[in-house]
């Protein structure tokens, strides 16, 4: 079915930010057949007016925990929240079900922002695998690999490589499905534990991601042993093109480095780091070494949305910030950011993160008829200083319309909502004994 995009301000994020300022682009199943300006002159199964809107590649969110939607808003204040209330209230209260009903909710808000590529850590994580199929939604996800009792793997510390390996059975070389490994982090997953997830990573050709040089704590940890987190892993063997680190707020310059020469890239999550009073990731000296870099919204308990709108506007007010820097990152370098810089962070610039023939149909329209949006001279200032959620006109996933006039196509928001209230009093009930917290 041929799907023809007309009137729109194509931004391409190829390697020269061509533009086109009233043009055309055509979707034949699932991948992006022609682009140009004018009319499109061929015949087309559906015209779709973009009304002067900028036509951009679908956001790639590099790191999240979708599931986590009933925790929102939950001890937003609270210091050592993870230790305090979170591991503990996930271990007594997550279910498989809502699990599912969270990673349904989820991916829809992702949707809604124009997000059409996502990476998830979290439990339960085939539960994720089942939603991203019901929702259509390009999932890179990971089980939670952790050495101590988890909801799904109650008494057994790193009982999630046991799921992991069913899921990258089951779904290797899947079309939206992408399994990977996901052990939580340097400190809760021993050496032993960390090599066996790399060891899986190569064999079965995937990414491995985890929580790296985030926490003070961490970096003591490590300081100690006469090591940062990077060079620790990098002793073990596993700093690797199949890494994606997820945060690296804590790096020096010879991590930068290792990172580089070893071909691993960076989850940067500027959102949940900054409202954490955790740091800014030094993400200047990151990219200067040629370390790949997606933007990441963290869970929606730690950053709270899991939009890449709010994620660029931080970017730029806080790097800007932080090296007294206004001309640092231009409007142009964040869009390409949210990406293409994602889909290089996960290998897939093959496929996603630019808009051109061959590449999978992943986009996004976002209106500039809002009150929000006029006058739009700069479309990339614009994404990134004006722009929000409410801007979102059409999302493409794979060549089916997924959002149309800023509403989902497949899913009944409001239904979902209901049923994920009705599936969350049990939760809430456990949640109580923690309200002095949150």
């Amino acid at each position: 079915m041929k799907k023809v995009f007309e009137h729109a301000w194509i931004l391409t994020m190829d390697d020269d930010f061509t533009q086109i300022r009233d043009g055309w682009l055509l979707v034949n199943g699932k991948n992006i057949e022609a682009m140009g300006e004018g009319l499109y002159p061929g015949e087309c199964d559906e015209r779709i007016d973009a009304r002067g809107g900028i036509l951009l590649p679908g956001f790639i969110n590099t790191h999240c925990h979708a599931s986590m939607i009933p925790f929102r808003t939950m001890g937003d204040d609270c210091p050592d929240r993870l230790r305090r209330f979170l591991f503990p209230l996930e271990n007594k209260a997550m279910t498989r079900e809502l699990v599912y009903l969270g990673a349904l909710y989820g991916i829809a808000e992702m949707l809604l922002a124009g997000v059409t590529t996502f990476v998830d850590m979290y439990y339960f994580e085939d539960e994720v695998v089942r939603a991203c199929k019901k929702m259509g939604m390009r999932g890179y996800l990971g089980e939670t690999i952790i050495g101590q009792s988890t909801c799904d793997s109650p008494g057994k510390p790193y009982g999630g490589f046991e799921i992991a390996k069913e899921i990258l059975q089951q779904y290797y070389n899947d079309d939206l499905i992408h399994p990977i490994l996901a052990p939580h982090g340097t400190t809760t997953c021993d050496e032993a534990a960390l090599r066996r997830a790399h060891d899986m990573a190569v064999q079965y050709g995937a990414l491995m991601t985890l929580h790296v040089s985030e926490m003070d704590y961490e970096m003591k940890h490590f300081a100690d042993m006469g090591h940062t987190p990077l060079s620790y892993m990098d002793s073990i063997g596993t700093v690797s093109p199949h890494l994606l680190a997820a945060h690296c707020i804590h790096v020096t310059p010879e991590d930068a480095e290792r990172l580089a020469r070893n071909g691993a890239s960076v989850a940067h999550c500027i959102a949940s780091n900054t409202k954490a009073g955790k740091g800014v990731a030094p993400v200047k000296a990151l990219l200067e070494a040629n370390v790949p870099v997606g933007l990441g919204t963290d869970g929606p308990s730690s950053g709270n949305t899991l939009n890449l709108f709010d994620q660029m506007r931080l970017f730029a007010n806080f790097h800007k910030n932080e090296n007294r820097d206004r001309s640092l990152f231009p409007a142009r370098d964040i869009v390409a950011l949210a990406t293409r810089g994602g889909a290089k962070a996960l290998h897939a610039e093959r496929e996603i993160g630019m808009l051109k023939p061959g590449m999978r149909a992943d986009m996004v329209l976002v209106s500039i008829e809002g009150a929000n949006m006029f006058p739009t001279y700069n479309p990339y200032s614009a994404l990134v200083y004006c722009a929000n959620t409410s801007n979102v006109d059409v999302v493409m996933a794979s060549g089916e319309i997924r959002v149309r006039g800023g509403r989902l196509t497949r899913t009944d928001l409001p239904g979902l909502r209901a049923r994920l209230a009705m599936q969350m009093k049990p939760f809430m009930e456990s949640a109580a004994e923690y309200a002095d917290i949150i």
